[in-house]
């Protein structure tokens, strides 16, 4: 009998008969692993423990501790007993597909009357029924015509049209839950039981169109959420509470910082409140790369469409682009307000090209470099509006954008330069878990690989330079050159990518931007595409529901309120004002009519930090009553001593 060599993680051989399964080797191994086992990875691919092995092969497998593949499974076997679930419910209802996606998964299904709550309702009961009865799952690969007369025989022409899409090539493997049978590539779990039944939640309803044509069927699609465990579905479900408790777009209005409206798809509108908190920010970055010894530029908005096209832009990025006709439209009332004849412009999308043409000027010496050029240069890009989000998707959007043009012996150092900038720069913006990738070349790349490996290297030592952690991206770097990418982790979990740091060769080529080196020769810049908040709306967006609004206080919006308790006190009250802005504080005095817990319930709802409460008795002892946000109770200061407290406190992080 011919045998199989399988090789385990440890490097053991063992060997077995062809046909084996994974299942098979899992028992050998022991019995507790046996039934611990929902998977096995075969030469590094996740297979059914059911798949027979024909040939020698690394063999691992996969238990609920493996995060990834375990999470993996679970979803798309949730999935499927959704779906099975609905159909022993609903007979006549029409099934789709079911992908996993980030959580969870979802299922189309077509059925004439709308799901509801109370359906979701009944069908985690109907799931949870399911998995208590540890139906098997098993699996055949199928003639393609078989399966189609069988999907066309149960009156599924969804499953026809899927199983018709499939490559000539590819085969139709079947999977049955039981007795519910689907199309699916697999792999799956060895029984409906292995998914934990206190782990999952039905989350909602929405409306799909079939294959997202809009010309076909309006299908009902359920999304549904699943975990290896219960206390990881809680840790889940109480993240989506308090994101929805941050969101920015609601605390933008309660706070009011800003707003969107339809007449300016994707732009925002920044009222008093929110502007405060950009300048702040637009402040103290400032103030970070004048001490980083960079210089600041501004470049145009609109440019001809001729240096778009020298660029690269204009064919790799034009539907992205607004594009503009260089001509004065018509003023007639009959026929057409433009000729359609122009040469076109188009509004910049991104600054780098504009900072090329700055460099060009004069001749530029290795002596000069690095340049360090920066721009809050304000942006825009074609976003769909079904992709717009707040602040964090827009269409006009202002960088905090800066373009180093330096030597390649120079990266190194530059890089760590700019790692040691970006570190500090989130520190003090409360920021400090951060996760660093290096993405390297992508398979579409441009240069050799030769410069591909030397600014790689030079990447890499110098995160390393800094005592930095950092996984690879292997393929995931621009096709100009590797980046930088940071993964910031917010106050409830929740992982952000700002900030970039890209090498480019090729723009400096494209647009023949020189330098004389120390032969006397022309030489090539390199080029480092760099941002530290990335854009402002969206850094700002981020900031908003990381503080979830209480912003501290150098850098809230209205930083204090005096609150008088009785309109005697309304004279001090002004004066308490007047010592804080004196000191450089945003304060201002609510002299209105109304109850003190009345002011103090308002201005927490608008996230003000400190809440000062003058009467009779502060009058008379010129002290004030502190109240801050989040605390109970208040204490009560000397004026001068809450003025120097809170004017220190107000102080940006940087220059204290």
């Amino acid at each position: 009998m011919r045998e199989v060599a399988v090789t385990l993680p440890d490097g053991a051989v063992r060997t077995f008969p062809a046909g084996t399964t994974g299942a098979d080797v899992a028992a050998d191994i022991s019995k507790s692993l046996a039934r611990a086992a929902l998977a096995v990875t075969l030469d590094g691919r996740l297979s059914d423990l059911s798949q027979p092995i024909e040939k020698d092969v690394q063999l691992s497998v996969v238990t609920a501790k493996d995060e990834a593949p375990a999470l993996e499974l679970i979803r798309h076997d949730a999935a499927h007993i959704m779906a099975r679930a609905v159909q022993e419910l609903w007979p006549d209802v029409k099934v789709t597909i079911g992908p996993v996606i980030e959580n969870g998964w979802y299922y189309d299904f077509d059925r004439r009357e709308p799901f509801t709550p109370e359906d979701l309702e009944a069908i985690s009961a109907r799931m949870r029924q399911i998995i208590a009865a540890r139906d098997p799952v098993r699996t055949e690969v199928w003639e393609r015509d078989r399966a189609i007369r069988h999907y066309e025989a149960l009156g599924e022409p969804y499953k026809v049209e899927l199983v018709e899409a499939i490559p000539e090539a590819d085969p139709v493997r079947m999977y049955w839950h039981g007795h519910w049978q689907d199309l699916c590539r697999g792999p799956h779990l060895a029984n409906t039981g292995q998914v934990p039944a206190d782990a999952f939640k039905l989350m909602s309803i929405a409306g799909a169109y079939w294959r997202g044509d809009s010309r076909r069927a309006m299908l009902q699609r359920i999304y549904g959420v699943a975990f290896r465990t219960k206390a990881d579905l809680d840790a889940y479900l109480h993240q989506l509470e308090e994101a929805q408790k941050r969101d920015h777009r609601r605390l933008g209005k309660e706070m009011d910082l800003f707003h969107l409206q339809q007449e300016a798809q994707g732009s925002v509108f920044w009222h008093p409140n929110g502007f405060v908190i950009w300048r702040v920010l637009e402040a103290y970055i400032r103030r970070q790369l004048d001490a980083d010894g960079y210089v600041e530029v501004k470049t145009p908005q609109l440019l001809d469409s001729a240096l778009w096209v020298q660029s690269g832009h204009w064919g790799k990025f034009r539907e992205n682009m607004f594009v503009v006709p260089d001509e004065i439209p018509s003023t007639e009332e009959e026929g057409p307000v433009l000729s359609g004849k122009a040469e076109l412009m188009a509004l910049k999308p991104m600054n780098c090209p504009g900072h090329i043409q700055i460099f060009k000027q004069g001749t530029k010496s290795y002596r000069d470099l690095p340049l360090r050029m920066a721009e809050f240069g304000c942006c825009h890009r074609n976003e769909a509006h079904g992709a717009l989000h707040g602040l964090m998707r827009v269409r006009q959007m202002t960088q905090d954008d800066a373009h180093i043009f330096c030597r390649e012996d120079q990266i190194f150092e530059e890089t760590r330069r700019f790692l040691d900038l970006f570190a500090r720069v989130y520190g003090h913006m409360g920021m400090t878990e951060i996760a660093y990738k290096l993405a390297t070349r992508p398979d579409q790349r441009a240069g050799d690989d030769a410069t591909w490996n030397r600014a790689e290297e030079a990447l890499a030592q110098a995160l390393e330079a800094n005592g930095l952690e950092f996984d690879y991206a292997p393929g995931e770097g621009a096709f100009y050159g590797p980046k930088l990418e940071f993964h910031l982790t917010d106050a409830i979990g929740r992982t952000w990518q700002a900030g970039t740091f890209q090498l480019d060769y090729v723009l400096p080529e494209r647009l023949d931007a020189t330098y004389v080196g120390e032969d006397g020769a022309r030489h090539r810049p390199v080029m480092l595409h760099r941002a530290v908040f990335g854009t402002f709306e969206r850094f700002i967006g981020l900031l908003i529901e990381h503080y979830a609004g209480r912003f501290p206080l150098w850098l809230a919006p209205r930083q204090v309120v005096v609150a008088p308790i009785v309109s005697e006190a309304n004279a001090y009250a002004e004066e308490v004002v007047a010592a804080l802005r004196e000191r450089g504080l945003r304060a201002e005095a609510d002299l209105r009519n109304e109850k003190i817990n009345y002011k103090v319930r308002e201005h927490s709802l608008a996230k003000v930090p400190v809440i000062l409460a003058v009467g009779g008795r502060e009058v008379e002892e010129r002290t004030v009553s502190i109240r801050r946000l989040g605390e109970q109770g208040s204490r009560v200061a000397a004026l001068d001593a809450a003025v120097a407290e809170l004017g220190l406190e107000a102080v940006p992080p940087d220059l204290r």
